[in-house]
């Protein structure tokens, strides 16, 4: 369980589906809502896939958990995917996050694209950014940056943290973009000293 001393917010994933074989999208609710309590999670999370062969299903399964969540003030984060045939454009990107904020999400997560601050102003909710693919270390921090500056909230990266040469040290100059405002340069330079 989460240490109930710590200060940081931890949002655990409560769905889930097929790993490589079959759909992808079709998943469900995996954790029960007395289960995240029990592991002191401060939010729950689970995956829409708008545009794909199970849209109804997860769609309706964010309104399942955020029914059972609501009953206990406990957030839910939606974590937006679109149909193979969508492009991630702030059109489509925007429709899964407007659907998921409309279904009860406190939050969404979704990818950064080109006119990014569409999808965030058309979102009444916060709007976090996926890291997605794995990309060099400075382009990271850029992706980053842009997203704040068009109106994200903060970002929720895996591969470009946990393949990095130095996790801590990207985790630190994301941090310094995301909570400080610092450059993409700063931030590349707090990576760098922590690679040494």
């Amino acid at each position: 369980s989460i240490n109930p001393g710590t200060e940081t917010a931890i949002c655990l994933r409560v769905s889930g589906g097929p790993s490589i074989l079959g759909e992808l999208s079709n998943e469900d609710i995996t954790t029960s809502m007395e289960e995240a309590l029990r592991l002191n999670a401060s939010g729950v999370g689970m995956s829409i896939f708008v545009g794909q062969e199970n849209e109804d299903r997860t769609i309706s399964n964010l309104g399942r958990l955020v029914n059972i969540a609501e009953r206990y003030n406990m957030p839910v984060l939606a974590i937006t995917a679109i149909g193979r045939d969508m492009a991630r454009d702030a059109r489509y990107l925007g429709l899964a996050c407007r659907i998921a904020a409309e279904t009860g999400a406190r939050m969404v997560k979704t990818y950064y694209c080109e006119d990014f601050y569409k999808v965030v102003e058309g979102c009444p909710v916060p709007v976090v950014m996926a890291g997605g693919k794995k990309i060099p270390e400075k382009e990271a921090l850029q992706m980053t940056a842009n997203a704040v500056k068009e109106g994200a909230s903060g970002v929720d990266m895996g591969r470009n943290i946990f393949q990095s040469d130095s996790p801590i040290g990207m985790i630190k100059a994301i941090k310094a973009v995301v909570h400080r405002g610092a450059s993409v340069d700063e931030a590349y330079e707090i990576y760098n000293k922590s690679k040494k």
